[in-house]
This record gives structure tokens, C-alpha cells and sequence, in this order.
């Protein structure tokens, strides 16, 4: 296994050391469904005020806008880069008011609760209309 290495729990490869995750317990086709996950446009990038980790994003999913507050000031170099790309979110997850601000959904990265920094954007493939779901 040329430049890949078990050790422990950790996967070791030349590029990026990353901690092997235990899979979630099982979830039915019902508890899946319950999640809106659907593809937006970054709109703005913006700072929230006191606090060191929080960025607000306008997002526009074709009929409806969202403000999605997401951790990752201290993991980006620029956030404001990921203007005008699409991303995926989940649009049901109930309100929660960070900092002064309510994010009404989620961001989903790839690697950040392994470690990965900075974590990668879940995207797709190819430009698709705002607002369409994922499953």
C-alpha cells in the first residue's frame, strides 16, 4: 500500500493524517426523509460580531432565501470565496439564534468533524437550479 498507512485509528497518507470514524448507528428511510437537503447559491459572505468562529451566509434557494450561520471563520483563509458557489443545506433544521443572529439551516462540509481543515464544501457535480433537492 504505497503511501498509505494503518496506524491505530488514523488513516496516514502523504497528504493528510485523518481519524477513522466509528459508523453512526442505523437510521430508516423514514428518518432520512424527514431531512430537506436541497442546493443553494452563496449570495454574501459576512462577518457576525462577536464571535470568532461564526460567518452569516445569504443563501438563495430559487424560492426562498436563508441566513445560515456556519463555524468557519477560523478554518478559511477567505470565506467570502465561497460567494456565488453552489452548496448543499439542510433547510428544515429548526431555528437557532448564534450571537444575535438566527440561522435558519446548514451547511454541509466534508472532513471538518474528522479533523480535516479546511473542511471541503459539499457541492454538485454541475450548476443546478437553486432550490432543488438532494436524496
Amino acid at each position: 500500500m504505497a503511501g498509505r498507512a494503518k496506524v491505530g485509528v488514523f488513516v496516514v497518507t502523504d497528504e493528510v493524517m485523518i481519524m477513522s470514524a466509528a459508523v453512526k448507528p442505523l437510521i430508516t428511510l423514514a428518518d432520512l426523509d424527514k431531512l430537506d437537503i436541497r442546493c443553494g447559491t452563496i449570495r454574501a459572505v459576512s462577518d457576525v460580531a462577536g464571535s470568532d468562529k461564526l460567518v452569516q451566509l445569504s443563501v438563495d434557494f430559487g424560492d426562498f432565501q436563508r441566513t445560515i450561520l456556519c463555524g468557519i471563520k477560523q478554518e478559511r483563509a477567505d470565506p467570502a470565496a465561497l460567494t456565488g458557489l453552489q452548496a448543499l443545506f439542510v433547510v428544515n433544521l429548526a431555528p437557532k439564534k448564534m450571537c444575535g443572529v438566527m440561522s435558519e439551516g446548514m451547511m454541509f462540509d466534508i472532513g471538518y468533524a474528522d479533523g480535516l481543515l479546511p473542511a471541503a464544501l459539499a457541492q454538485p457535480e454541475f450548476a443546478v437550479p437553486n432550490g432543488v433537492r438532494a436524496g
